[in-house]
Order: structure tokens, then sequence, then C-alpha cells
């Protein structure tokens, strides 16, 4: 472990607090831009949570323009028809303000404005040639934490598949968390995105490409969003709880930044792509199923996982505390009001095989899971989680 090489990735500039969003104007101001195209979905549009950015633009006096057709899971051509109204109308900067699917296609219109083609000529590692748009980016849920990661995912409608984007140029130029835009959000966002914030902290931290700064940003992720995710979920007006969820929510995606995910991930993105569930469901549902068959190959780091969680561990071997760390994640989905099989989705045991299909076609996600996956225990997991 000491004789690895780590790295961490982060924005270049990271403004974190209540009432925050005010700063963007200034922010673009700083930056020289005079033409900000703001990217959203027609919910946050019309909910009135771009207000405090538009404002704050007309304050600095930014010409600005709107996007709001983002969709969830957002589909590579959509990346595309956003980046060619970047270049079509002359726009210096990008604002991408929502939930990971707005953030996400702000970094990939970014770059294809800049480097030309589609959004699909860049699925890889380091692929980009080139900066894109400079992007300030805004979540308006505690959950994927987007607008501080290097990556961001598209669906190959050809496929039907995920794809993902990883470069050093999709990193924010600016990335501004306010946990009041995150009031708003009702119960079942603020679980589903909350379960999802969580995911990347467990999987970072068990993840054969962990790194010291993700392992101790993970963990205080995981304390975070254990105690505040159902609170936030009972009140949706508690400040704190919800200032603490952004917390969670950004610390997760630093420490995802540094790390990796595998199995949950793997595993879930099919059921986003098959039956259109969200992504942070899907992560939630294949929790505590994945951890269970993990725990041999990383039982001091699930163990820890436990007591970051608030399990009381004392006397415990490291196996018993992991025991308990899946009791704990299934009695937290329940508290949240997720239910935690595929059969309260209608999925039954006569989907198996395109589960399974769907599942292995991410196995480029199981070389950095903690224990190896074959067809046979993939379709194992998904039979214990019916």
């Amino acid at each position: 472990m000491m004789d690895a090489v780590n790295i961490f990735r982060s924005p270049n500039k990271l403004i974190f607090g209540n009432g925050v969003v005010s700063q963007v104007g200034a922010e673009v101001a700083r930056m020289g831009a005079k033409k900000a195209f703001i990217i959203t979905d027609p919910g946050v549009a019309k909910s009135g949570l771009t207000a405090g950015v538009e404002a704050a633009l007309k304050k600095q006096k930014i010409e600005y323009g709107l996007f709001a057709r983002v969709e969830p899971e957002p589909p590579a051509h959509l990346v595309d028809e956003c980046a060619r109204e970047v270049r079509e109308d002359g726009y210096d900067i990008l604002i991408g303000v929502g939930g990971g699917s707005s953030l996400d296609v702000a970094k990939g219109a970014s770059i294809v404005a800049t480097n030309g083609g589609g959004v699909l000529d860049y699925v890889g590692r380091e692929v980009v040639p080139r900066a894109g748009v400079p992007k300030v980016l805004i979540p308006t849920t505690a959950g994927t934490g987007s607008e501080v990661t290097w990556v961001f995912v598209v669906t190959d409608e050809k496929d039907n598949d995920k794809k993902v984007v990883f470069s050093y140029y999709n990193l924010a130029d600016v990335a501004i968390v306010d946990p009041l835009l995150t009031l708003s959000m009702p119960p079942k966002v603020t679980a589903d995105t909350g379960m999802d914030a969580l995911t990347h902290a467990v999987e970072t931290y068990v993840s054969r490409t962990s790194t010291p700064f993700g392992d101790v940003l993970a963990l205080e992720a995981i304390r975070l969003i254990g105690e505040n995710l159902p609170i936030a979920c009972a009140k949706a007006n508690n400040v704190e709880a919800r200032y603490n969820m952004s917390l969670g929510a950004t610390v997760a995606g630093l420490a995802f930044g540094s790390g990796g995910v595998g199995a949950v991930h793997a595993l879930a993105y099919v059921l986003d792509t098959e039956y259109h569930l969200s992504h942070g469901r899907t992560n939630a549902i294949m929790l505590p199923y994945v951890v269970d068959y993990n725990k041999t190959g990383a039982l001091e780091k699930y163990a820890h996982i436990a007591r970051a969680i608030g399990e009381n561990t004392d006397g415990l071997t490291d196996y018993q505390a992991v025991e308990l760390l899946v009791l704990r994640l299934h009695q937290l989905l329940e508290d949240v009001g997720i239910p935690a099989t595929l059969g309260a989705y209608g999925i039954t045991e006569a989907d198996l095989p395109k589960l399974v299909a769907g599942g292995m076609k991410q196995s480029r996600l199981f070389s950095v899971n903690p224990r190896d996956l074959t067809e046979a225990d993939v379709e194992g997991i998904y039979r214990s989680a019916l």
C-alpha cells in the first residue's frame, strides 16, 4: 500500500454552504465568460431551482440561455444536441444545474462542443484530447457527486447500455454545492439519491483501487449519510440533515473520484436500462446483496463500514460485524421506503437470463471488486435479490 502511487482528483474550486448558489454570477464573471448556457431538466426548471442562478447572472450582466431538456439516464444523442447548441449559439461557459443526469450532460456537452464528433467517441479512459468549454456544476440532489468527479455516464441507445467517459477534462472549473437547493426533493428522490451516495462510498472503500484519500473520505461519507438520510426522508425541511446529506454526497463523490466502484454498479446498470428504474434506486436494491456476497473478500474493511454507519461491533469478529452491516443496510432501505427485493418491481425468475447477461456486460467493474465473480455468482446474487 505504501509503495503505491495514489492520485486525488477534484474540481479546481469547490464552494459549499447554505445560500452559496448566489456566488455563481461572480464566479462566471471571474472566469471572463460573457454568455452562459444553463443545462437542466424540465422538472428543475419548472420548480424554479434555476432562479437563483439566473438572478446571479443578471446581477453580473451576463447573457444566458436555457437547455431544459435533460432526460434521466441521458441518451448520447441528447448530449450531442446540447453540444451543437453550445457551438451554434456561441456559449462560452456551461452551468449544469440538477441531479447527476444534468451535470453529466453538461460535462459531455463541454467536451463535444470543443473536440467535435459525438460523445460516444470519447468513451473510455483519457480519450478526450483537449479541454472543453469551462463549466460550473451545481447539484440539486445529494446523491451522484457528479459535481466533483472526473467521470460521466451516458446511455448508448443502440446497445441499450451505459457508457462511461473518464477524463480530467470532466472536472468542474467550479463546483457549487448549496444544501438549500435540496430542500424541495420529495422523499423518494431523497432516498434514491442518498443511497446512491452511500453506494459510492461503500464501493470505493472496499475497491481494489482504493486510496488513502478515498478511504478517509468514504468513511466520513458513510457516517454522515447513515445518520442523516432517514431524517432527511422523514422531514424534508430539516436544514441540518440536508446540509449533512449534501456534505456526505460531495465527500462520497470525492472519494469515488480517487477510487472506483464495483459489482453493485455493474449489476445495477441493467436494471437502469431494461426496467427504467432510477440509478440510485437500483444501486440501493443491489447494495446489501452484493455486500453479503463480497464480505469474505474484504472482511476488515466491511467491519469498519459497520462501525462507521453506527453499529456497535464491540467484542464481535469482523465476520459478525459484517453480518450486522448487511442487516443494517436492509433496515436502512426499509426506513427510507425503498423495497429491497427485485420482485417488488415486477421482476421475476423468468428475467434472470436477461439480468445475468446485462450484468456480465459490465464485467470490467469486477476487476476492482473485492471478490471475483463468475456468471454463476452473478446469477446467485440476482436470485437472492428476487
